[in-house]
């Protein structure tokens, strides 16, 4: 037996969410690899599930945890993993590297593919999923690391990726202006500041805490804006001014972003806490060639994970990563979860499921 966080939905449509100590194996759902699980995280996703809300809670029993990192405990017998191990050979691992040589005792991560939402995550001591969901821990970086990094961090240089082949240079010496983080504070765009520095880019933080401007500046934004400087705006072509958005809020702030951003440019949408609703026209997009690149986390391809992980494995600071980073046990997974969707929790939170 072991220990995981269950929600559970009654057929009265309350939700209950405690730490269950008995859980086993047969608990744990479909999958042909056991993980024995270390860190796991709290994002946004992760206080919707606690939460039980049903937009991210599929089902009405759920290990929530949208993260997972750990080492591979068992192969299921006769199954593609297995085949696969059985014909590797030992290697030296990188982002890059192949999945086609799991064995026992790998570490691996996961984000996305649905764990946590609708098939059981993270926050639980062992876990079930699908050989093709896994990526080898990038060399170099620990797994608490990785877990820090998580969903949100995968997310940013998801984002990051979309720019620069929308054709944003690297480094400010290309004069491609400023870049604007929307949702600045929360992990996302937290990671996204870090990386867009680290390539030399003049960076934009807006956020709507003003009390995390020094926060901010220490990631290497170069100027804090507040979110009411672009919800303000209301005309659909503005003076041009983003070379480039990373957007993590939606709604309002998006509708602004994009009315401001250069010809040409690309904004990455990759979240929607303002909503859901882009109350702008066509005219961005007809008039200045604006492209809006939707980033989708959960079911983004392999070659594309990779590539993401390489990013982050080549230009993170990892100190700075641990300076952003809280560390939790799994049993104080929950109230967690009820700070980040008040909006309490900045940076990045791991859950040492261990503990």
């Amino acid at each position: 037996m072991f220990r995981s966080i269950f929600v559970t939905r009654a057929e009265d449509k309350s939700v209950h969410a405690a730490l269950r100590e008995n859980t086993t194996d047969d608990d744990l759902g479909p999958g042909d690899v056991l993980i024995d699980v270390t860190w796991s995280g709290i994002n946004y996703k992760d206080g919707m599930a606690l939460a039980g809300d049903r937009g991210v809670m599929r089902t009405n029993e759920l290990i929530p945890g949208i993260d997972l990192v750990g080492t591979i405990a068992q192969i299921g017998a006769g199954t593609r993993a297995d085949s696969l191990a059985a014909d590797s050979a030992p290697d030296d691992r990188s982002p890059e590297a192949d999945a086609a040589g799991l064995r026992v005792g790998d570490a691996v991560l996961l984000n996305g593919w649905g764990i946590g939402e609708t098939h059981n995550g993270g926050l639980s001591e062992r876990a079930r999923v699908d050989s093709d969901w896994l990526v080898p821990l990038p060399k170099g970086i620990s797994p608490r690391r990785a877990a820090a990094i998580g969903t949100a961090g995968f997310t940013a240089a998801l984002s990051v990726l979309a720019l620069e082949r929308g054709g944003l240079g690297r480094g400010a010496a290309d004069g491609s202006g400023e870049v604007l983080v929307t949702g600045a504070s929360g992990g996302v765009g937290s990671i996204a500041i870090a990386l867009l520095a680290a390539a030399g880019h003049r960076v934009v933080a807006s956020s709507g805490r003003p009390e995390h401007r020094d926060y901010l500046l220490s990631l290497g934004a170069s100027e804090v804006i507040g979110r009411d400087e672009l919800e303000s705006a209301g005309r659909p072509l503005q003076s041009q001014r983003w070379a480039g958005v990373i957007d993590g809020v939606g709604g309002q702030t998006l509708a602004a972003a994009l009315a401001q951003t250069q010809y040409g440019a690309t904004v990455a949408a990759c979240g929607m806490v303002g909503g859901v609703e882009l109350p702008t026209t066509v005219l961005p997009f007809i008039l200045r060639g604006i492209h809006l690149s939707g980033i989708n986390s959960v079911e983004c391809p392999r070659e594309l994970r990779l590539a993401a992980w390489g990013r982050l494995a080549r230009d993170l600071d990892l100190d700075l990563l641990d300076s952003l980073t809280t560390e939790i046990p799994l049993a104080d997974a929950i109230t967690a979860g009820e700070q980040i969707l008040a909006g309490k929790l900045h940076g990045r939170t791991v859950v040492n499921v261990r503990a």
